[in-house]
């Protein structure tokens, strides 16, 4: 997780103050029907969400209170049930981790209208190798 924080720190989100409920983790993995990864997993307990530029693209990571009000609200999981929208880039679309049918997770950036994963473009293989790519300043659609 030390590459995860270095790069957390280097673009200043915040860490948490109050520490998130294991209730609310449980219930998200519950609604969604699998364990969240790991390091997607630490930033969620030690960081708010919070929105930055990360070179030269902008994101939104979703706080843990608003995943699932979120998700629900645009009916992400209804559609995509493998997929657990985080954030967004602002534009449009939204960032999410995606389960795939052999149990490895990666992260993806999708449309919010149309809900159709034939429109998913990975960005990382992990939560961290997303932030690292940004941090490299590989562009989105690239």
């Amino acid at each position: 997780m030390k590459k995860l924080e270095l790069i957390l720190s280097k673009y200043d989100f915040q860490k948490r103050q109050i520490p998130v409920n294991q209730s609310e983790i449980d219930s998200i993995e519950k609604l969604i029907g699998f364990k969240l990864p790991e390091d997607y997993l630490y930033f969620l307990k030690n960081h708010n969400g919070d929105e930055a530029f990360i070179e030269k693209e902008f994101m939104i990571l979703w706080d843990a209170d608003k995943l699932l009000q979120t998700n629900i609200e645009y009916e992400i999981l209804e559609y995509l049930p493998s997929t657990l929208a985080i954030g967004g880039n602002g534009a449009g679309e939204f960032i999410a981790i995606e389960k795939n049918k052999n149990d490895e997770f990666r992260i993806i950036l999708s449309p919010f209208i149309g809900l159709d994963a034939k429109d998913h473009i990975i960005i990382g293989d992990s939560f961290t190798d997303f932030l690292t790519r940004l941090d490299n300043s590989k562009e989105w659609f690239s």
